[in-house]
């Protein structure tokens, strides 16, 4: 094949699109379109004369999808003539009450009803009576009198004997949550099926599993099961009350009120001791209730009213149980811009009937929320904490310290942080109590990190590192080690080379590497490698690149196991290397060679240590092309056979995304780039001309590709095409300081015979596939094929050559010959080709024109 020579900074100028001005309201991609939008169909009678107009005006701008958003679309205008549909009166006008009183800060009961559910569990059995239904209490017919349809339905009302009913004992938890709500799906049939006489029953029912409190720490829990039946039956606003019912509950809640033995008689006390509740404990149980009602009632109520209720609270001898309710309930504002006045009724509440820490937990958790005043934040710390600290029951403790742990990273610096640590720590280790406090642990770790962005500060909190240590389960600590590093990743701008920061990130990231296993998810490898890869790119030790390499070396042998992790490390050397480069440019120093040469053995260790085989074949290309940058020929030739010879091992198939895939189309992707370096690659002194391009070839020749795809071929002709750039007398790019091989042969016939003679087998060996392609009669990839043959020709051969010009002409014939070639394609070839004929250089190709026919389908 005898490549054309070619001049390339003026191939460059002839490809540049030309400029071409602009007249001011010609169209622009980019400019807004005016839509006009007109009617031609007739309006109904129905329709308004007013909305036969429909046309945009001129200025509007809109985008014409816009009109899905106005209504404007077929569907909404079918809705906006259509029929209203009936609504249900009384669930809109609940809704319209709850819009008009409660706003977007108001804590919905959902989310109350949740906390319950979780805080107040049990292991203990429990029991539940279902209703049976019963035949007696059939609804009347249609036709039957008024006063028989009540007589019927009282009858089946007093039809809750023994009989049809069944109590189901020893059920779990889940079981009597799960029965409830099978007793809820039932109320809604029975009521959507008209049996009211039934769905009354399951109410009453449900009423009276309220009696029930053999169980008695379950309670809360079963009275919000209970009451969801009751409102799902009781759907109704307070404007459907009449005067007359709502007087009779007022003055049955005075009527309750008024019994003074419910928390004090002996049935409550020996129930007490049968069911081992202590009273602090059972004191715990009227929280929820009293929280919901005084939450209810101080929301959006005016400053007064709230310190009034506090004076009221005051006056009843700072009672707990109520003052821990305020503070539960009561804007956390208003908390905190009182903190010592509840600090000084805390310690006038009487510490028998309920715990003193739970009102100084309630008290933290409003000071989360909103801050006191300046003067008061130290001695509110140390009040609270010298309740706190005395705690003797492991839990009670790490509840509160949750809390306040908060309240001190907001207001405090390092030196409080540290001493609340150490306090933690100093109650938690004994007989491994952390064991059991692991969720609080959790919480204390992501309020620290939350507070402390600067990890130069954090990490030289002394106690911080002693306080991970407590985490000792693997499942949590290494969800700890990644809040820590998600934290870092989002919060840490600047690069580090601090030591403090570098030895404690690295055995954060230490304990996730270490955690991986066979049985471990490739999900959470990704996410494991990806966090630890931040703390790599996040290392910089400036112009020190000796103490950086060092950092990579020891960063491998922590991480062997994560492969993403190797592959960074690889990039990270590579552009170590590079940026060496860069800043001892001119003074190329035998130290600098010797710390690049390092550089490049650390990639070539670490390469084939990986799995996937086209990480490892793109990774050596690319590592060659660093090492031949840095002038590091050798190694540079080391890569490059690595990756040849990797080739012949690279297998058919390959799972990606987690499904198997041909590799043929990765394969040919890559030598593509593998070509494109080629070019630089100057050859080496003993291995003979074009060495690592014949390897290549070689390895091609030898490698078992699909019989259905023509990707050898493809390659033959990509070969080619890099022969016609070796050829040339000056090639496209260079390696800065490294003599490519138009500088050492310069020419030379030898060398250009060498590539003659490689042109020539290889256009012998695609002129042989296409007429195996012809005898197997699959003519459409012959086709293909002969086409791009042709164009690669077209595009590189010198066709003033006979034999080359006759070979064109042969291909052209052969895509056409049997009608599988694309008319529009062909035409828009002979169109270029005429073009290219116009120029001087190139005027020799008229005559090819003439000679290349459009055959015709018919």
């Amino acid at each position: 094949m005898h490549s054309r020579d070619r001049d390339y900074a003026e191939e460059l100028k002839s490809c540049r699109l030309q400029r071409f001005p602009v007249e001011y309201g010609d169209y622009h991609p980019l400019k807004a379109i005016t839509v006009t939008e007109s009617r031609s169909k007739k309006l109904s009678r129905k329709e308004s004369t007013s909305s036969s107009s429909s046309t945009c005006s001129s200025n509007s701008n809109m985008d014409p999808l816009n009109s899905v958003l106005d209504g404007t679309d077929p569907l909404s205008m079918f809705a906006a003539i259509a029929e209203p549909l009936a609504i249900n009166t009384d669930s809109s006008r609940k809704k319209c009450v709850k819009e008009e009183y409660l706003g977007s800060d108001f804590e919905p009961w959902a989310n109350k009803r949740g906390e319950i559910l979780a805080r107040y569990t049990t292991t203990e059995k429990l029991s539940i009576n279902l209703f049976m239904g019963s035949e007696r209490g059939k609804p009347a017919t249609s036709g039957s009198a008024v006063s028989e349809k009540v007589r019927t339905r009282l009858e089946a009302l007093d039809d809750l004997e023994e009989g049809s009913q069944k109590e189901l004992l020893n059920l779990t938890q889940q079981d009597y949550i799960s029965r409830i709500e099978e007793l809820n799906q039932s109320l809604k049939d029975a009521w959507a099926s008209d049996q009211k006489v039934k769905a009354l029953k399951i109410v009453i029912q449900c009423s009276k599993l309220l009696s029930d409190t053999t169980v008695i720490r379950f309670y809360p829990s079963k009275f919000v099961l209970v009451t969801d039946i009751l409102d799902t039956f009781a759907h109704f606003t307070p404007e459907d009350v009449n005067d007359t019912a709502k007087e009779t509950c007022l003055n049955w809640f005075f009527k309750i009120a008024s019994i003074r033995e419910l928390i004090h008689s002996d049935i409550i006390q020996n129930q007490l001791v049968i069911q081992a509740v202590e009273i602090p404990v059972y004191l715990t149980l009227y929280s929820p209730a009293i929280d919901w009602m005084l939450k209810c009632i101080t929301y959006l109520a005016p400053e007064a009213l709230l310190t009034e209720m506090m004076e009221r609270c005051r006056k009843l001898g700072n009672n707990a149980l109520l003052l821990n309710s305020v503070m539960s309930a009561f804007r956390p504002e208003f908390i905190a811009t009182r903190s010592m006045d509840f600090i000084g009724m805390i310690k006038e509440c009487d510490e028998a009937g309920f715990p003193k820490h739970l009102l100084f937990r309630s008290l933290g958790l409003n000071l989360a929320l909103a801050d006191p005043p300046e003067s008061d934040r130290l001695q509110i710390l140390n009040e609270a904490w010298k309740v706190i600290t005395k705690l003797k029951i492991p839990q009670d403790y790490i509840n509160c310290a949750e809390v306040w742990i908060e309240y001190t990273c907001k207001h405090f610096t390092k030196r409080e942080l540290n001493t609340i640590l150490a306090d933690v720590i100093k109650h938690m280790t004994p007989d491994r109590a952390f064991e059991n406090a692991y969720p609080q642990l959790q919480s204390i770790i992501t309020k620290v990190i939350a507070h402390f962005h600067d990890f130069s500060v954090l990490f030289y909190v002394e106690k911080f590192l002693p306080f991970l240590d407590m985490f000792q389960k693997e499942s949590v600590r290494v969800e700890v080690c990644k809040c820590i590093m998600e934290a870092f990743s989002k919060h840490q701008q600047e690069p580090t080379k601090d030591p403090v920061i570098l030895n404690a990130l690295l055995h954060v990231c230490k304990t996730m590497h270490d955690s991986v296993n066979a049985l471990t998810l490739e999900d959470e490898k990704r996410k494991l490698a990806h966090l630890i890869n931040i703390l790599i790119r996040m290392v910089s030790f400036g112009r020190d690149f000796e103490q950086q390499l060092s950092f990579y070396v020891e960063a491998r042998a922590l991480f062997c196991n994560l492969e993403p992790v190797l592959v960074q490390l690889i990039h990270s050397v590579n552009h170590l290397a590079m940026e060496t480069k860069k800043v001892m440019k001119g003074n190329h120093s035998r130290k600098t060679g010797s710390f690049v040469r390092a550089c490049v053995a650390f990639c070539f260790i670490t390469i084939p240590s990986l799995t996937s085989i086209f990480t490892r074949l793109n990774l050596y290309v690319h590592s060659g092309q660093v090492a031949l940058a840095n002038q590091c020929l050798s190694q540079a030739d080391a890569f490059f056979k690595a990756a040849v010879s990797l080739i012949a091992e690279v297998p058919k198939t390959i799972i990606i995304d987690g499904k198997m895939r041909s590799s043929e189309a990765f394969l040919l992707e890559f030598l593509n780039n593998l070509f494109s370096t080629m070019l630089v690659v100057p050859d080496h002194p003993e291995q003979g001309v074009l060495f690592l391009v014949r390897g290549i070839l070689n390895v091609t020749e030898n490698y078992t590709w699909e019989d259905n795809i023509d990707d050898k071929v493809r390659i033959y002709s990509n070969v080619l095409h890099l022969l016609s750039a070796l050829s040339q007398e000056r090639y496209l790019y260079h390696v800065d300081k490294v003599d490519s091989n138009d500088n050492l042969y310069g020419g030379d016939a030898k060398f250009l015979a060498e590539i003659g003679k490689l042109c020539d087998t290889l256009i012998g060996q695609i002129l042989d596939h296409l007429k195996a392609l012809g005898k197997e009669k699959t003519l459409k990839r012959q086709s293909t094929l002969a086409l791009l043959f042709f164009n690669s020709i077209l595009a590189h051969g010198d066709l003033r050559n006979n034999r080359l010009n006759h070979l064109a002409v042969n291909l052209w014939n052969l895509a056409q010959k049997h009608g599988y070639a694309d008319t529009k394609t062909m035409v828009k070839t002979l169109e270029y080709i005429n073009r290219r004929s116009k120029q001087s250089e190139s005027s020799h190709l008229s005559e090819l024109a003439m000679r290349l026919p459009l055959q015709s389908r018919t």
